[in-house]
Formats: structure tokens, sequence, C-alpha cells
């Protein structure tokens, strides 16, 4: 049986280390500059909370008035799509001639209204520079409510129509529109959130690599993507899915991205768990766009404590039955903003030094960064970053920013691309028809 070995090249210095039967000798990279595009913000609330803040950015160029003008138009376009996802759901369920009684129209017209006001508030409060938990927590939750009552709003549409050429008239036809959508809404509401919260399930799929030799056929690799350690305190499920990871006895783990929203001090004991996970060669982690909101460095360097390889710009070789195989990683597309000395994803510096004849794991956040992959020759992406769409509909909407929502897929000659659904959630606690993953990837030879 053949030694298990982990190459990492760390500056010329090169160390020996054995533990549990598996070898490990370090190398290094240092990262270096690349290119990387700049990405829209992921939500709504993203974007609010972008505004509400003052980032630091590279935009030298850019003047004070302009910067106004800009803040000023993603002000104005934030607050109508705002003033929609709220006035519409108001109209469906109270109003397009249900004929409630006045104080029943009358009351929900102020519970819309003050949840309208107060949100905007409440997420530069909770996801701007002062990252108060609590209001995190009701505007996460304003939104994911808003959000399905919007979107079957819209469906309601069709219903209505239905009705209306089925001789069903006001206000009959209006009140079982009204009812059919808050009976729906509460019904998806209360099962996404069980979804959310519960242990994710076990996604097992085996992939093959060309490439890939025959020492290494059966390698298993464990996948955690956007575990968004946040305002929710997840500890206990966090330690969960650490006892889950250590079931699958893996050779390597890999975290895609999307640690945490919220500082290193204020998610490190749901982070803690991690530490715990186990594998026999190798286990990996680059940053997501998330990372950016806040202390990327930080988690780099804490993951680095808890006993994880942050792939920032470099990579790895590990070894086994004879056969070697690259796990590489680069910094998610958005690090190049974010004004942070060497952070941006930078693929030319994570590969070098690395042999090309062996077959390439790149670890990267978003799938759009596939691109770059199969242009590089690249055999495996793992990406994270969409959520699976976390909330339905909001998948097609993702699929406008990324070239896949969710499994496996193939971009070229040679290169695959594996986007999990993540295994947390980000913001409003809910999880409707895009269930969360824990990935299990078993690596094929030809």
């Amino acid at each position: 049986m053949g030694v298990d070995r982990t190459v990492d090249v760390r500056g010329g210095a090169v160390a020996d280390n054995e533990s549990q039967g598996s070898e490990t000798v370090a190398v290094g990279l240092a990262p270096q500059a690349g290119s990387a595009a700049d990405a829209p913000a992921d939500t709504l609330a993203d974007a609010l909370a972008e505004v509400g803040s003052s980032p630091v950015t590279s935009d030298e160029g850019t003047g004070p008035a302009r910067r106004r003008r800009r803040s000023s138009g993603r002000w104005a376009i934030v607050l109508a799509v705002l003033v929609l996802l709220f006035a519409l759901p108001w109209w469906t369920l109270f109003s397009a001639g249900t004929d409630w009684p006045l104080p029943v129209v009358v009351v929900s017209a102020v519970v819309f209204a003050a949840a309208l006001l107060a949100f905007p508030v409440l997420i530069v409060r909770g996801h701007g520079s002062r990252r108060l938990d609590r209001s995190s927590r009701i505007a996460d939750t304003i939104l994911g409510v808003v959000w399905v009552l919007f979107a079957w709003s819209v469906l309601s549409l069709l219903l209505r129509l239905a009705l209306f050429l089925s001789g069903v008239g006001d206000p009959a036809g209006p009140r079982i529109v009204s009812v059919a959508v808050a009976v729906v809404a509460a019904g998806l509401l209360a099962w996404g959130h069980h979804e959310a919260m519960r242990l994710p399930r076990v996604l097992r799929l085996d992939v093959t690599l060309p490439r890939l030799g025959r020492g290494l056929d059966g390698t298993r690799v464990v996948v955690l993507a956007d575990t968004h350690y946040g305002p929710i305190d997840r500890s206990g499920w966090s330690a969960r899915v650490a006892e889950a990871v250590n079931e699958l006895d893996a050779d390597v783990v890999c975290h895609a991205g999307d640690i945490a929203d919220g500082t290193l001090d204020q998610r490190r004991g749901q982070a803690a768990p991690l530490g715990t996970m186990r594998s026999r060669l190798a286990k990996v982690y680059v940053t997501g766009n998330h990372e950016y909101h806040g202390e990327a460095q930080g988690w780099l360097d804490h993951m680095a404590e808890l006993g994880w390889e942050s792939l920032h710009n470099r990579h790895l070789v590990v070894e086994r039955g004879g056969d070697r195989l690259v796990l590489a990683g680069v910094d998610d597309v958005t690090a190049e903003s974010s004004a942070l000395t060497g952070h941006r994803a930078n693929l030319v510096g994570a590969l070098a030094g690395a042999d090309p004849e062996l077959p390439v794991l790149l670890v990267a956040h978003q799938p759009k960064y596939v691109g770059q992959a199969a242009g590089g020759g690249i055999d495996l992406q793992i990406s994270g970053h969409t959520h699976g769409g976390q909330i339905w509909p909001f998948n097609f909407l993702v699929r406008l920013d990324q070239p896949v929502v969710h499994g496996l897929s193939r971009h070229g000659e040679r290169t695959q691309l594996y986007t999990s659904r993540g295994t947390g959630f980000w913001g409003p606690p809910f999880r409707i028809f895009a269930p969360s993953e824990i990935t299990l990837l078993t690596l094929r030879s030809a």
C-alpha cells in the first residue's frame, strides 16, 4: 500500500511531518498579482448594505460629485425595487377587489409600510459597518418573507385570470387568491425554515477525471461551501456538520468560501468545529466574496490555525499509490476590488511550479471563474456561491450572473465544474426548493 503524501511549496522551506500514516511535505508560493472581475451584489440586501456602509475601494479616479451621483442612482433603484416587493403582496392580499373590512385594510397597510421603512435601516445596521446581529436577524427574516409573498403574488395573477375566465367575480375571486397566496406562503416559509436549519443531506457523486492516475482512483473529496456563520448562532449545527464530515472518511475536505458573515471575533465560536474535521491528505479553503465584506486575511489566518491549508492563490500536491493530484485554490473574483494587498484571483500564481502533466482540482468560490479554469486546462473546478438559488425562484436571477446554479457540468474539452448548493444559508433563514448539501465527490480514473 502506497504512502499518502501532501506536498505544498512555501517560500522554499521544506518540512516533513508524519501523522496517521500520512506524510506531509510543505512548499510555498507567495500570492501574485492577477486579474479579477468585480461581481454584483448577491442580493438586494447586499446592495443596501454596500450603499449604507463606506467600503474602501481602489476607485481613485472617481471624483466626489460622480460618486454622489452613482450612490444616488443606486439608492433610487434599490428603493424602487423595495416598494414593488412590498406593494404587490399587500395589493394581492388586502386590496385588488378583496373588499376586506376597512380596519383590516388600514392595519395591513400600516404594517407593510412600517416594514418597508424599517427594512433599509435594519439592513444597514445589521450588514453594514455596525454589524448588529439583532438588526440582521429581523431584516433577513423580513426579506425572506416578502420575497416569498412577492413571488407567489406574481404567480397568483394566473389564478386570478383563471377565476375571472371561469366567471368568479369580486370579491369571491380576489379573496380566493388572497387566501391561497397566504396559505402557500406560510407553508413554504415554515418548511423552508426547517430546511435551512437542518443538518444538510449528503449528496454523493462519482466524477471521472481522465488524467487521474489509478493510484488515486476512489479518492473521496468532501465539499463544504457557504457555511455563512452569521447572526443566528448555529454553533450546534456547525458541530453536527463536522461530525457528518468525519463520518464520510474523506481523503480531501474542501471549503469553497463564504465561511461567515461578520468579524472573526463574532463568529469564532461557530467556526470552531471546523478544527475538528479530519482528512487523510488535506483540508483546503479559499475565500468567498463575503470574506471581502470584512476580514478576509483574518479568516485565511484563522483557518490555518484550525489546521486547514488556506489556498491563497497557491497549490498543494497530494499523492497516493504513486500517483499525484494538484489541489489549487484562488481568491474570490471580488478580491481585487477589496484593496487588500495581494488579494485577487490569480490562477497563474496558484499553479506556479506545478507539473503541467498532473491533473488539477481547483477550488474557486464562484462558478463563473470556470472560463479561466477551462483556459488554464483545469480538470475539475469546485465552487459554491449560488446556494442553488436558496429561495425559489431566485435561482433564475442567479443564472443571469453565473453559468451554472448547481451540479456537475462540462466546460470545454477537459474541464468539469461542480457547483454546490451550499452547506448553510445567507441572510433569510429559509431554503425553498434549494436544499443545502454536504457533497461527497468520489474521483475516478478513466
